[in-house]
């Protein structure tokens, strides 16, 4: 068996970074509604949410202190475009927020945002107001709301890349918010003191990352699996499936690159180091749409990955862990989807910490960011996308980390 040398994945060298109108991207989608079990396989992007060039530059305040030439505003009396960039995994979210958030629906829609007589939103009865979706939050922050659909007091759009270039992006100030699946420290080998000083850590949601095999061999009835035997397959210690009771198959060992949150967080949370070797690799893939396809192509296949691209051709798998078995149904006891699961990990938004926004987080990000933190956002956004919704604690203890609503 041959195994991929592990490389630095690529950094972000230019202040436009290519946003993702053609990539193969996941589910942010403008034209119709995101679906919980259906935002599965995987995702495509909308294009809307993320198809615009251009970078951040922020003043602080919510203003444009830039002089045009970047792509941001070019009148310097309106709000400078919001930008993003990182995780695969953070994508579906950001991406789908982004959409809802350029689409600026008014309180009449009752799918993407307030209520008509078909129906309403979710959590549409803790907000009831008579502004469109942007609107809503931005005048929060003081923005001027426009009332008009598709035209949102400023617009944002979120780049697709790895957690470590999202991490690197905001830090080095070519974006506004940085996504990632895995804790800055380990991205970048960061102290947790550095981190403090240097960006605010937004938890926006959770992912119960879990380990998922080919159709095959789900068929052939491998549908748990210990932690222990995963282990010693990233390890190279077990390399056919018959031996532990699947059919006589060679198994093809996929991870994701080096430098994505989602192998951090593996190498963290199942192999107890991020710097851990894992030599059963036979080939890396820098998304997890990459993961996805090549689970649906290929016999014999074991990868993790995010919960929003599993599917019925990349089966995600119960998981023993000291005696406790995790399932994968949301309505098990001990269930993949729930924040005890040893593989959970949180999903980020990073934003910079600078001499004009000493509190790390200016009104412009405060207000995208607050949509994520309603229980509308939870559940559109979170967990109509398969991840799992912060418990209330956790979303207070998240909009304390916000800049005062006006």
């Amino acid at each position: 068996m041959t195994h991929d040398s592990e490389r630095p994945a690529d950094r972000v060298t230019r202040r436009k970074f290519l946003l993702t109108s053609g990539a193969i991207g996941a589910a942010g989608l403008a034209g119709c509604a995101g679906g919980g079990d259906e935002a599965t396989d995987t995702p495509e992007p909308s294009g809307d949410g993320g198809s615009s060039d251009g970078s951040g530059g922020s003043s602080g305040d919510g203003s444009d202190s830039s002089d045009g030439s970047d792509g941001s505003s070019s009148s310097p009396n309106e709000p400078s475009l919001l930008t993003g960039e990182g995780s695969s995994t953070v994508y579906p979210i950001a991406n789908k927020g982004a959409s809802y958030w350029n689409g600026n629906a008014p309180p009449s829609d009752g799918e993407y945002w307030g209520s008509n007589d078909e129906g309403s939103v979710p959590g549409w009865s803790e907000i009831e107001t008579d502004q469109h979706l942007a609107d809503y939050f931005a005048s929060q922050y003081g923005f001027e709301p426009t009332g008009e659909r598709s035209n949102p007091p400023y617009r944002a759009t979120i780049g697709l890349s790895h957690s470590g270039t999202g991490c690197e992006a905001v830090t080095d100030g070519l974006v506004d918010i940085g996504n990632s699946s895995g804790p800055i420290t380990a991205e970048l080998g960061w102290s947790e003191e550095k981190r403090d000083e240097e960006v605010v850590d937004h938890v926006l949601g959770r992912d119960g990352q879990p380990i998922v095999v080919s159709r095959d061999i789900y068929d052939a009835g491998i549908d748990q699996l210990t932690a222990e035997q995963v282990r010693k397959i990233y390890q190279d210690e077990i390399t056919n499936w018959s031996e532990i009771g699947g059919p006589d198959q060679e198994i093809f060992c996929i991870g994701r690159a080096v430098g994505s949150g989602t192998d951090t967080s593996f190498r963290l949370n199942m192999l107890g180091d991020a710097e851990a070797e894992m030599p059963g690799v036979d080939t890396r893939q820098g998304q997890n749409q990459g993961v996805a396809q090549l689970v649906r192509q290929n016999e014999g296949a074991i990868a993790y990955m995010a919960l929003a691209f599993t599917g019925e051709q990349v089966q995600p798998i119960a998981l023993e862990f000291d005696g406790t078995v995790y399932q994968t149904s949301k309505d098990a006891e001990n269930t993949i989807f729930d924040s005890s699961y040893p593989l959970n990990r949180d999903l980020h938004m990073y934003t910079k910490i600078t001499e004009e926004t000493p509190s790390g987080t200016d009104n412009r990000e405060g207000a995208f960011m607050r949509m994520f933190l309603t229980q509308f956002g939870q559940r559109v956004f979170v967990e109509d996308n398969n991840y799992i919704p912060l418990p209330t604690a956790d979303l207070e203890a998240e909009l304390e980390k916000l800049p005062d609503t006006a």
